[in-house]
Formats: structure tokens, sequence, C-alpha cells
């Protein structure tokens, strides 16, 4: 079971129900969650589990180099680039790597094999432990524009080819609904949007329910977080869109504390492990009710 953990908008508590998702998850008989901290731009959930990340790698886009004694300087490379991230100038090529997406067309497409591949470096991703749980997150370089090659990668380095459905695997997805939530979206079994109830929140939701739900195809359901603030718009939404409202986290001074001192409410407040418990198997429900 691979589990998306999202938001229409930042700062509605998404990465604390991820860790707190994953840390109820942990029991007696051996289980080991596995934890994608995708917000590449700014990964936190390692601050909420203490975690220790033993293997690291460097990640990026292949990006072409030219052979100047070898150009012809004929412009067929800048011709076949979509992203227009070299062009030919009289008799230099300039090569802009913040545009470049690594598809490779203007390698395959030289007619003097001028242009080789070389790695240009946006970010790194780790991996370790945390407990029981097993973790991973990727981190973007600063000033780098892209972030979908670095989730890519770290999807790629950590998740099974088949994983096991007796295994839960949580992402916790970047903010918005942008290429970057996509890609983290894309190949789960369920997305969790995590929202409150106010009219940011609700208006938010609305588009990231559209991409996983009417660009993707995936099952949705919602946390609102913060409940009994704001009205009641995301339940009428909810309601009227047939989406499960899955669990709901009161407005509880107690949880903000625990969480500016850097620690998931299963683990400050053990009220909520067996809570965050019945989240996991309402979604479960929901997947085995939708296969049917």
């Amino acid at each position: 079971m691979i589990i998306a953990v999202a938001s229409g908008k930042g700062g509605t508590g998404k990465t604390t129900v991820a860790v707190s998702l994953a840390l109820s998850l942990t029991d007696g008989r051996g289980t080991q969650p596995l934890l994608l901290d995708c917000d590449v731009e700014e990964p936190n959930a390692a601050l909420f589990l203490d975690a220790q990340l033993g293997e690291r790698r460097e990640v990026g886009l292949l990006i072409p180099s030219v052979d100047l004694e070898k150009c012809i300087h004929c412009g067929r490379c800048a011709e076949v680039c979509q992203y227009h991230a070299i062009a030919s100038v009289g008799e230099k090529v300039l090569v802009f790597p913040e545009l470049c997406h690594g598809c490779g067309s203007c390698t395959l497409n030289c007619p003097t094999e001028a242009i080789a591949e070389v790695l240009n470096v946006m970010g790194t991703i780790e991996r370790g432990w945390a407990g029981q749980v097993e973790f991973a997150q990727g981190t973007m370089d600063v000033g780098q524009a892209m972030a979908v090659p670095i989730i890519r990668q770290l999807k790629r380095w950590v998740l099974p080819d088949d994983p096991c459905m007796d295994r839960p695997i949580i992402l916790d997805s970047p903010p918005g609904s942008s290429c970057p939530v996509v890609e983290t979206m894309r190949g789960t079994d369920f997305v969790l949007m995590v929202t409150e109830p106010t009219p940011f929140g609700l208006h938010d939701l609305r588009i990231a329910v559209e991409v996983a739900r009417g660009e993707l195809g995936l099952p949705v359901g919602v946390v609102i977080n913060r409940d009994g603030v704001g009205d009641k718009g995301v339940e009428e939404y909810c309601a009227v869109e047939d989406i499960p409202v899955l669990m709901r986290i009161p407005l509880d001074r107690r949880i903000a504390e625990a969480c500016s001192e850097g620690k998931p409410p299963v683990l400050a407040l053990p009220e909520y492990r067996p809570r965050f418990r019945e989240l996991f198997e309402g979604i479960v429900r929901v997947v085995e009710e939708g296969a049917r």
C-alpha cells in the first residue's frame, strides 16, 4: 500500500500527519513502514523522526557538453530542443542547465557526435532508519529550479519494483498542486489530503483533488486538521464530491506545543496513536472498496 500525503496549501499539517501515520504503524510484530520525504525544496520530516541517515547520493540530470572541435555549428541541437536549453550562436554553442530537462534529443540528433552528456548535480538523496521506520529524503540544492528529477530518482532508489502490500509506504508530498506534487502522487494507491476548515483550505483542496482524482485517477480521502475553526465549507464539499473524511484533528494547543518541540502527536500524546492506526485502516477499506 503506497499512500501519498498531500495538501493543496502549505501549513496544513501534512508532514505531521505523514510522520504520525508512519509511527502509528510500528508495532511489536516487526512492521517496518517506509516514509519518503518528497518535499525536496524544504524537507523536514527527519526533524520529527530523529532519523539516522547512512546512505547518500548526488542526483541530477544529464545535460549536454559540446566539443567545439567536432561541432560544425549546424544548429540542429537548438532546433530539436523543446525547452530552448541550447543555442548555436555564430561559432559558439550556449548551454543553459537551468532549462535543460535531460531528454537527450540534442545528443541523438548531432550529426558529428559533438555532444556528450555530463551530470548536472541538482541535489542529494539520503536513506536510513528512525527506529522501526525506514526513512528516505531528497534535498534540492539552493538555486536549482526543478524538483521533479530529484523526486523521481528518490522514488526509483527507494521504492521496490513490486512493493509488498503488507508493508505501508508513505510519501510526504510537497504542498500545492504543481509538477513536484504530480510526480509524488504518480504510482501511488491512495492520496490522503490534509486540509483545514477555512476558505483558503477549501480553495486549494479543490485544486489538489482535481489533480489527484481528475488527472491521475487516484482515490482520495481527507483529514481535517485544526477541526473546530473556520466554517463547514470543506465538509460540505467532501459530501457533495463523495470524498470520505477519514479523520478530524482538533485545534489542540498540546499538538502545537509538541510540534514546536519537534515531537509528532503520536509520541507526545499517546492517545493519538490508535486514532492514526484507525486512519490507516480507513484508507485500506476505501482502496479495497474501490477495487471491487
